[in-house]
């Protein structure tokens, strides 16, 4: 079984082989391909890989190529990550909203509206290709904005495009170590959209255990999500909100931590990620061991401007562990071609899941997966405030698919001054202005 894994040269592809290593069962993937428009990159995470098969008789052979026709002709499975403008791409983003005083993070607000318009243009060509070349694969879609790519990639493929993240895992994950249970027991009653969803319940056999937590101030304050969001706002909510929402519910406080910040995300990204590849150049160096060390950095790191804003402090050191999306793309892959069934939060097509939404809306909630496909089950519905938020960004999503197939600039600036995030249609009109004159990508806008 061939898995193609575009955007090859990415520095966290050897979290998905490490996990393709660890599996030995029958109908396993016995074929990888790597698939980047960067032949250096490429070379430095296929010597990361190479590292990680010493000493495993059955590692999975692994090709690279920059030719994507070659890379999906008669394959099985796709994951896409890539990454459209690379890490600059990201910074600019961050510094160009930061400049009009909104958030530019990388899915949220107008940040992931311009990474949007300048990566739904190349997934559409992905899809197509795919449709053409390997119409019986499927395809695995980690590229951000995952609910906006997935969506975009499924007027092409159907529900053969699955997207995946590992934020809502880990929420669920987090909140079962906290409760004493263990998680692959529990039922995670979650729904929204990509990064902006939330955990209404935690069900053990037959009994929600989410209450509990919530009635509880300490234990609640004691982990991530607690001290992002305070006990108070989440006794409130009823709910544990995806990180992300941190974005939406502290919006002031985010935008000032990340323009407070030496850096940006996207610049430590950057920076931090071209010392890497840089230092890969010389063959003497340690592959595998300094691609543990530089992600180790990345995983303390993340969502720090946040965590500044909240008081929250470092990162527990349990929150640090893997485990996240690489095995859910595993999970997913077995479920599919072993028909092992399983259940998975997944952004697929909505289908009844969200009556507030129409049937092709890219939701992300509990799926059953087998041989078929993923499968969003039926959920209690989103309250009130939580259907605004959501019918508000999937309308922002909406208006970046008809900016990107009718090409107009003015649908364009329609997705920023509809975003809940950007306050004003003067403001969009500038962000447009700024975005398309820092990513010649844009420029298909008229």
């Amino acid at each position: 079984m061939r898995l193609t894994i575009l955007g090859g040269g990415g520095f966290r592809v050897p979290l998905v082989y490490r996990a393709l290593l660890d599996d030995h069962e029958e109908g396993r993937v016995t074929d990888v391909v790597l698939y980047d428009v960067d032949a250096a990159r490429l070379g430095a995470i296929a010597r990361v890989l190479a590292e990680q098969a010493e000493g495993v008789p059955d590692a999975p052979p692994v090709r690279v190529t920059t030719d994507l026709d070659e890379a999906l002709r008669g394959t099985d499975f796709v994951f896409s990550a890539i990454r459209v403008g690379g890490l600059e791409g990201r910074a600019a983003d961050e510094r160009v909203a930061l400049a009009e005083g909104v958030l530019g993070q990388e899915t949220v607000g107008a940040g992931g509206i311009a990474y949007g318009l300048r990566t739904v243009p190349v997934a559409l060509d992905i899809a197509r290709r795919v449709a053409r070349l390997a119409p019986d694969a499927w395809v695995i879609n980690f590229t951000n904005p995952a609910g906006l790519v997935t969506e975009a990639m499924s007027r092409h493929l159907g529900d053969r495009v699955i997207g995946i993240c590992d934020s809502p895992v880990g929420l669920a994950r987090r909140v079962a170590r906290l409760l004493g249970i263990a998680p692959g027991r529990a039922w995670a009653d979650y729904v929204g959209l990509n990064h902006l969803g939330w955990l209404r319940g935690l069900w053990v056999d037959g009994r929600d255990e989410l209450p509990r937590l919530l009635a509880d101030r300490n234990l609640l304050e004691s982990f991530e999500e607690g001290k992002l969001f305070g006990a108070d706002w989440l006794q409130s909510l009823g709910a544990i909100p995806n990180e992300y929402l941190h974005y939406y519910y502290f919006t002031r406080e985010a935008v000032a931590a990340y323009q407070r910040a030496e850096r940006t995300r996207g610049a430590f990204l950057r920076d931090q990620q071209a010392r890497f590849y840089d230092a890969l150049g010389g063959p003497a160096v340690p592959a595998l061991e300094t691609w543990d060390a530089t992600r180790a950095e990345r995983e303390a790191t993340y969502m720090a401007a946040s965590r500044e804003a909240a008081g929250a402090g470092e990162r527990a050191a349990e929150d640090l562990e893997s485990g996240g999306y690489e095995h859910v793309a595993l999970a997913l892959m077995r479920a599919v071609a072993r028909d092992e069934r399983t259940t998975l939060i997944l952004n697929v097509r909505n289908r009844t899941t969200l009556p507030v939404l129409d049937a092709d809306a890219v939701v992300e909630a509990p799926c059953f997966v087998d041989a078929s496909g993923a499968h969003p089950v039926s959920v209690d519905p989103l309250p009130g405030h939580a259907v605004g938020l959501v019918c508000a960004v999937k309308a922002v999503e909406r208006e970046v698919l008809t900016a990107v197939e009718s090409r107009s600039r003015a649908a364009a600036v329609k997705a920023f001054a509809l975003h809940p995030l950007v306050d004003s249609v003067t403001v969009a009109h500038r962000l447009t202005a700024a975005y398309q004159q820092a990513h010649p990508a844009l420029a298909y806008l008229t």
